[in-house]
């Protein structure tokens, strides 16, 4: 069987990260680029003339309708993932949507709820959990390797970008683009979060973009503190405010031990395990220096050939959703603000299952 794929957002994480991993894919005979879309007509004039794919859609939604789509991506900006990958799931596609799901509470439970009902699957970025390093740590942690969890810290900035005004704008932002990758980190080792209390704003006021000077109307530089319960508590430091680190991904204190992710959590290179009973630490090597960060689309392949559930679940990115708007709102609000929602705890067993493993997925609406 090979699934055929739609584009939506023909820019910069399409042409470069995901074209290269389709390629991949196509080349095994397990995929097909087949179609794109996007506003901007250089853009998919350029896709046009480089993957030879059918470009010609007017909106978003003549692409989704198609008959001959199987899966649909959304790469656009963020403002718009919700809704459209609402729509895709409508049409009875498997969709993977760029991080964040939504921009706002309410079309992140609605797509959530959409995600429950639809025959297809939703994968949500970022995809950090997939990866070899990660799932190495995630299973020392559920070990007891380290013992109990009590604290951790985690961080992940740059400069900013340089293109996309709508990084800048109403529904961009650092925590949107930079701080998800480690609260989806982060969530992944403890659990839910239950509290949050935060500092986020705007320390550059104007930035260059696209040789034009912009007035910053998102926040580009944040400090999160997250209470997991329990006295569990993490922080997480991230922004377009950060020239360069040289410091962990990800640090877990536990009460035996401790582990640090190197590198970036999107971009591992390997981690670091202290031992108590040991008395020193030891390195291992990242396990595969060339896992993408695209690999959710992999992952969708395999569960969409194989009949299984994702690894990575919706609930899991509409509770970092919610914890980041929620960020935000302690920030505005000077307080500390509780977190409702909940996700399952991630379950690297499911792709392994026989086909015939029927049980449905978990329904965000019994949680």
């Amino acid at each position: 069987m090979t699934l055929s794929i739609g584009v939506l957002g023909l820019g910069s994480v399409f042409a470069g990260p995901y074209a290269a991993l389709i390629s991949k894919l196509e080349q095994e005979g397990r995929v097909r680029l087949t179609a794109g879309y996007d506003p901007d007509p250089d853009k998919r004039s350029a896709a046009a003339d480089r993957f030879g794919i059918d470009t010609s859609s007017g909106r978003p939604e003549d692409l989704i309708g198609r008959d001959d789509l199987d899966i649909v991506l959304v790469l656009t900006s963020m403002n718009q993932h919700g809704s459209l990958a609402r729509v895709a799931l409508a049409a009875g596609k498997h969709v993977l949507v760029e991080k964040p799901m939504s921009t706002s509470l309410e079309e992140g439970r609605a797509l959530l709820e959409a995600a429950a009902a639809a025959p297809g699957q939703l994968v949500c970025a970022p995809h950090v959990v997939l990866s070899p390093t990660y799932r190495e740590m995630h299973r020392r942690v559920r070990d007891g390797e380290i013992g109990d969890l009590h604290l951790a810290r985690a961080r992940y900035g740059w400069s900013g970008p340089w293109w996309g005004r709508w990084f800048y704008e109403s529904g961009g932002g650092a925590l949107f683009d930079l701080g998800v990758y480690n609260l989806t980190s982060l969530c992944g080792f403890f659990g839910p979060v239950r509290r949050v209390t935060a500092m986020v704003g705007t320390a550059v006021p104007k930035r260059e973009v696209n040789g034009e000077l912009v007035t910053v109307r998102a926040d580009d530089n944040a400090h999160i503190v997250l209470d997991f319960g329990q006295a569990r508590f993490a922080s997480i430091a991230t922004g377009f405010t950060m020239q360069q680190y040289r410091s962990p991904a990800i640090e877990l204190y536990g009460a035996t031990g401790v582990l640090q992710l190197l590198g970036d959590d999107w971009a591992p290179d390997g981690f670091e395990q202290w031992s108590n009973d040991r008395g020193s630490w030891e390195l291992f090597g990242e396990r595969d220096p060339h896992w993408p960060w695209t690999d959710g689309l992999r992952h969708l392949v395999d569960c969409v050939e194989n009949g299984t559930p994702t690894v990575t679940r919706p609930e899991h990115a509409f509770h970092a959703l919610e914890v980041m708007l929620a960020a935000k709102r302690s920030a505005a609000e000077g307080r500390v603000i509780d977190v409702t929602s909940t996700f399952p705890d991630l379950d690297y067993d499911i792709p392994t299952r026989a086909a015939e493993d029927t049980r449905p997925a978990h329904d965000p609406r019994t949680s």
